[in-house]
């Protein structure tokens, strides 16, 4: 689906799902009520507040096979935990980074997550706890998932695959991916199929009028978002040569497929990015949400019927591929 858009399609053009404002209201409130208190956010208060949408998110569904495992690498350990589906066929392959601004989320918090595109995608998935900022700043995320992506055999040699690589992830998580697949333009040692990048993040200098649109009172805000960058990049990296959406790409891209939530501070940079691949001849999709805010996978209690839109278009994608 090749999808038309424009950036004012949030606030100008609809209001974002009923069943998302009391949850909105809440959160609204919780944001003043700080304010208020001259409450300053922290890394650690702002993990707490991530981690608290856990009860949103569900249970996700029983997959065949759930296991803990380890990547070592030269001078680290890189932890995942893979998802199996009961399939009997050889595998496709989905490295899967959550989101969390580079400096939140975690591993478990997305379990219900990747249960779902496990069984909607019928994939091994491997979610990959990579490392954190401010602790660890740029590039440590992207060095931990460029491991995984060129060594994840080795963490499966007991199930028979495909050879098909998928990266994929959402917010944060999608700049990786996007970030490695460019990569993969150049370094042979990563051979990845395809992308999907969800809610992604990929304009660090923070240009789209979205963010100004979407600024306020729809989860994620654009103050939050530059205090997330501000941890993320520490040694004076030049915001717009990081940005995903800025870098060059060519046919040696690996097709993708992208999410975009009206809501979203994030919105344009995705259809921005749809239009920069569509115009090199990549192919790519893009699948908006317009009544949608950022993170809504996180908030599958809520809007379930969107969620499992989402996770059967990735299934339909993968497929067809």
């Amino acid at each position: 689906m090749l999808a038309q858009w424009n950036h004012s399609q949030g606030t100008a053009m609809s209001q974002p799902d009923s069943s998302l404002q009391p949850f909105l209201n809440q959160v609204n409130q919780a944001i003043s009520l700080a304010k208020i208190n001259n409450i300053s956010l922290t890394p650690a208060l702002a993990r707490e507040n991530f981690e608290a949408l856990a009860p949103l998110a569900g249970q996700g569904p029983n997959v065949a096979h759930v296991y803990d495992s380890e990547l070592a690498v030269s001078n680290r350990t890189i932890n995942v935990k893979i998802y199996v589906p009961a399939k009997e066929q050889p595998l496709d392959v989905m490295i899967y980074f959550h989101g969390g601004g580079h400096l939140g989320g975690s591993v478990p918090l997305y379990e219900p997550i990747c249960r779902r595109l496990c069984s909607h995608a019928e994939v091994i998935v491997i979610a990959v706890e990579y490392r954190l900022a401010p602790e660890h700043p740029y590039p440590a995320a992207i060095d931990d998932g460029y491991e995984v992506c060129c060594f994840y055999q080795d963490l499966l040699t007991s199930h028979p695959l495909s050879g098909k690589l998928i990266i994929a992830g959402d917010s944060a998580g999608g700049a990786m991916a996007a970030v490695l697949a460019q990569r993969s333009q150049t370094d042979e040692l990563l051979k990845i199929d395809f992308q999907i990048l969800i809610y992604p993040s990929l304009d660090y200098s923070m240009s789209g009028a979205s963010y100004q649109e979407n600024g306020q009172g729809y989860l994620l805000e654009t103050e939050k978002i530059h205090w997330y960058f501000k941890h993320y990049f520490q040694h004076n990296e030049d915001a717009k040569r990081m940005s995903p959406l800025f870098n060059p790409v060519d046919q040696r891209l690996p097709p993708a497929l992208i999410f975009s939530a009206g809501f979203d501070p994030l919105h344009d940079e995705a259809h921005a990015y749809f239009e920069k691949l569509t115009k090199a001849k990549i192919p790519c999709q893009i699948r908006p949400f317009d009544q949608m805010i950022h993170a809504f996978l996180n908030l599958d209690s809520l809007v379930p019927t969107q969620c499992k839109e989402l996770y059967q278009a990735i299934g339909r994608f993968i497929r067809a591929a």
